[in-house]
Parts: C-alpha cells; structure tokens; sequence
C-alpha cells in the first residue's frame, strides 16, 4: 500500500536521490530550474509517496511562477522509483498533488502532451517558457474554470510578492 504525503525538510535529500536516479545528468541546467533558484516550493503541494516500509516510492515538487501577470504553479520534477514504474504512481501522485492546490487557477509543467492529457493538461499557447524549451511541451491545466483563458506571456521565476 502506497501512501502519499507532504513532503518534510527530512525528505529533502532522499527526493533529490530519486531526482539523480531517474534523470539524466545535468537535469538542473534545464530552465526549469531556473524559475525555481531563491524561491521556495509551495509546501502543501510537494507530496512523497512511500510503501508500507517508509520506502521512497516517488516524489513531485511544485513551484510558483508567474505567467504575463498572472501567477501559476509550475508542477514537476515528478520521479517513480524504477521498481515501482508502470504501476500508475506517476498518476496518482499528480491527482493527489493536484487536489492540494487550494487558492490556484492554474498549474503548468513541460512534459509530453500524449501523456500529461490523461490529467487534464492541454499544450498552452502564448505562454512563453525560457528557452531552450520546445513550446509544444508546455502545457496547462484548470484549477478553477477557465484558468488559463486570457493568460499569455513570459514565464517568470515569483517573486516574494507573488
């Protein structure tokens, strides 16, 4: 049995272990990255997912970014442990890291649409991610209805305003 959990300051470095092993070297030069230096996660929606032996099963981690004016979540990295791959935790952490997001309109990530559209996400146009970002990997999901209408522009790194 799987439980899913806030992740703590504890979890930090196990998640960051997972992060290594599941992507490639060199995974914090991507401009995702960038958004998130000197800015701190939003806390309730980071989530762990641990077996009945406190086994680090997979992670995902949620930021705060602003699109044009508006703000956003930018959802991700997300990480399964290679033994626990292909059993639909991938899914189940992005729904149970979703249902966190109290007081959000919308949430962003850069992935592949064929599989992020089983969630809900849908490649946004005119949201501009910092390069070398291939466009069609950006993708939106409403939190409330009609989140993402109306909102285009860069994406930036929150700033303590935010």
């Amino acid at each position: 049995m799987i439980r899913f959990e806030t992740e703590t300051p504890e979890d930090w470095w196990e998640v960051e272990a997972l992060y290594d092993l599941c992507f490639a070297p060199g995974r914090e030069a991507l401009s995702s990255y960038r958004l998130r230096d000197g800015v701190d996660p939003v806390s309730q929606m980071c989530r762990v997912a641990r077996d009945e032996g406190r086994v680090l099963a997979g992670a995902i981690r949620v930021w705060p970014v602003t699109v044009g004016a508006c703000r956003a979540l930018l959802i991700g990295p997300i990480a399964v442990h290679p033994t626990r791959q292909s059993e639909g935790l991938g899914g189940a952490l992005i729904r149970d890291c979703l249902a966190q997001a109290d007081g959000w309109d919308r949430a962003m990530l850069v992935g592949d649409e064929p599989y992020y559209s089983r969630f809900g996400f849908r490649q946004l146009s005119g949201v501009d991610m910092p390069p070398p970002t291939n466009p069609e990997r950006v993708l939106g999901f409403d939190l409330t209805p009609g989140g993402w209408l109306g909102v285009t522009g860069p994406v930036r790194r929150a700033s303590a305003a935010d």
